[in-house]
Formats: structure tokens, C-alpha cells, sequence
């Protein structure tokens, strides 16, 4: 990729981040904190303290400055695009300043295209990764969780897909979880 591309596709990306950050709102996977239900153990660091959410395209720029309040630091993760970011966090920050995976989680999105190979059927979905913390997978899935949060995560998925990188980004994770499923 030349040097002048991420100039061109930044803005865009950015763009399409931040109309997902406001799809979403102040919405959550419950009408009530969901972190109270489990002691918010989506946020609880693992045992290497190097946990963290995988970041899209271009979010790091969201993190490159200090957040008062926010402490966090970018790892190198190139699990779903070259020259990727993971943030990793101390397990608590205001929720305006959660990466987009955090503000989707437990779900992800899905991304099927249809037979006639034109149009992409984008379906919100328990991420597989969250069965290891959160207890909604367990207690009713999809069902348990506010419609209004589902539906979002949908609209999230149909303007991320209106984005090149982001569109890359999402059909990776697919891989990436389809592999994990064979296991």
C-alpha cells in the first residue's frame, strides 16, 4: 500500500467510526448496567494484564492522546489487519471513551453474502469470545438483550460495511472466528 492511501482512507474510516459510536448511544446489551449483573467481568484484566479490545481501522487515532481518567495503552495486534491496534485498559472508563468492540460486546457482527452475490445480509451475533466472561450467551443469548441494543449493532454493521477498511476489518474477524470454531 503507498503512503498516500491512509491519507485518503482515514477521514472516511473515521467517519464511519464515529456514526457507529452514535448509532449506539448511551445503548447497552441490557435497559440496566450490565456490568452490575456479573461485576463486569468483560472489563476485568486476564492474567497476563495484557488483554484488551481488538481496535478498527483507524481507532487509534481516537487514543492518541491521554484521556483524563481513561488509563489505557495500544499494543501492536495485527490479528485483523496489518498494522492493527489492541487497547488495553485498567477495567474501568466513561463510556464515551470505550473502543467500538467494547461498546458491541457480547455481540459482533456477521456479515453473509446473499445468492445473488450483490447485496450482504449483516446479522448481530453472540460473539463466541464473550462465552468466556459474560453470562447473557448463557442466560437467553440474543434474546436476552434489549432489542433496541440488537438492532443497533445491526445499523452499526450496515454503515460499517459502507467503508472499504472496515469492510476488510469485519470479513477478518469472520475468519478469524470461523477458524476458532473449528476447534
Amino acid at each position: 500500500m503507498s503512503f498516500f492511501m491512509p491519507l485518503f482512507s482515514r477521514p472516511a474510516a473515521l467517519r464511519a467510526l464515529r456514526d457507529a459510536y452514535e448509532i449506539l448511544g448511551d445503548l447497552t446489551p441490557l435497559k440496566t448496567n450490565c456490568g452490575e449483573c456479573c461485576g463486569a467481568a468483560c472489563c476485568q484484566s486476564d492474567e497476563s494484564g495484557e488483554n484488551g479490545m481488538l481496535l478498527f481501522p483507524y481507532e487509534e487515532w481516537f487514543y492518541k492522546k491521554p484521556i483524563p481518567g481513561f488509563d489505557f495503552h495500544l499494543v501492536p495486534d495485527d490479528s485483523l489487519f496489518k498494522g492493527g491496534k489492541r487497547l488495553v485498559c485498567k477495567g474501568s472508563c466513561l463510556r464515551e471513551h470505550r473502543p467500538l468492540a467494547c461498546r458491541l460486546f457480547p455481540l459482533r457482527i456477521r456479515l453473509n453474502m446473499l445468492e445473488d452475490g450483490q447485496h450482504m445480509e449483516i446479522i448481530p451475533e453472540i460473539d463466541p469470545r464473550s462465552w468466556a466472561c459474560c453470562p447473557l450467551p448463557d442466560e437467553g443469548g440474543l434474546s436476552a438483550m434489549d432489542r433496541d441494543f440488537v438492532e443497533a449493532v445491526c445499523s452499526v454493521g450496515e454503515r460499517l460495511v459502507q467503508n472499504d477498511d472496515m469492510l476488510e476489518a469485519l470479513y477478518n474477524e469472520q475468519d478469524l472466528i470461523d477458524e476458532m470454531r473449528k476447534f
